[in-house]
């Protein structure tokens, strides 16, 4: 069975790719690509009290939700939404174990309530004002491809408009050095039925067992390998080129998602 969508919007964040704008003719292969350590700002968009709690993995994972839904000219609340990461909170993760190795085993409230991995589908509720459905998974170094199949999934069964928002983010030593994740990485796509204004491309997903496409720029290349949204970027890539064409995304071993992807510009 093929899924079928019209991608209107795209968020992206990670090491020198600060926007979808800005990293567009890097993917295109018109400029060059420069990594450079990530700044993501708190987002605006919730109310003081809780951008204060928000973390490093929710803040990527809401800016580049925007970012695809302004791009996209899109009203959020009307959208489903499908997050996606292999850890989520990393950080949360990691000073939660250390409290917990300690003798002094009480965990602060906030780190309690950011721990869990559907932490930040409910923040985006609260800055969207969204209360349509929100699927949270994980796939370990397969998320970007487990999200991307449920959005479309949802998108040609449903007939919903959904965005997919897919980040991760490093973990601090020692689990570092079990899981090295060199930097935290968003992507955001929002996925439509019908084709609009703001379409740039239609997308046709089904499953496959050829091998994955990789980069020709090394260092994309390396970020891609290394963590598991930027698993995402070859999809970037043949969408910033214009060209079409087919693209080969990791999934679940053996299996892999085959993209054609047709301009709509």
């Amino acid at each position: 069975m093929k899924l079928t969508a019209y991608l209107d919007g795209i968020g992206l964040i990670g090491p020198g790719l600060d926007n979808w704008p800005m990293a567009r003719p890097i993917l295109a292969g018109t400029a060059p690509y420069a990594a450079r350590p990530l700044v993501v700002a708190a987002p605006q968009s919730l109310p003081p009290a809780e951008r204060r709690r928000t973390g490093l993995a929710i803040k990527v994972a809401l800016a580049v939700g925007e970012e695809a839904v302004t791009a996209g000219a899109l009203d959020a609340k009307q959208l489903a939404a499908v997050f996606s990461s292999s850890g989520a909170d990393n950080d949360n993760c990691s000073a939660i174990c250390e409290v917990l190795a300690s003798d002094d085993r009480h965990i602060s409230p906030t780190r309690f309530h950011n721990s869990v991995h559907n932490a930040p589908a409910g923040y985006w509720g609260i800055a969207s004002g969204a209360m349509t459905p929100a699927t949270v998974l994980c796939a370990h170094d397969g998320s970007f491809g487990a999200g991307l199949l449920e959005a479309m999934t949802q998108v040609a069964v449903e007939g919903w408009g959904t965005l997919l928002i897919a980040y991760d983010m490093p973990y601090p030593e020692p689990l570092h050095a079990k899981r090295p994740l060199p930097s935290a990485f968003g992507i955001a796509l929002a996925l439509m039925p019908e084709r609009s204004a703001q379409s740039l491309a239609r997308l046709e997903l089904e499953l496959t067992d050829a091998a994955p496409d990789a980069l020709a720029e090394p260092a994309l290349e390396a970020l891609r390998l290394a963590i598991p949204t930027a698993r995402g970027l070859p999809l970037l890539q043949c969408v910033a080129r214009e060209e079409g064409g087919r693209v080969l995304l990791d999934y679940l071993a053996p299996l892999r998602l085959a993209v054609t992807v047709e301009p709509c510009r």
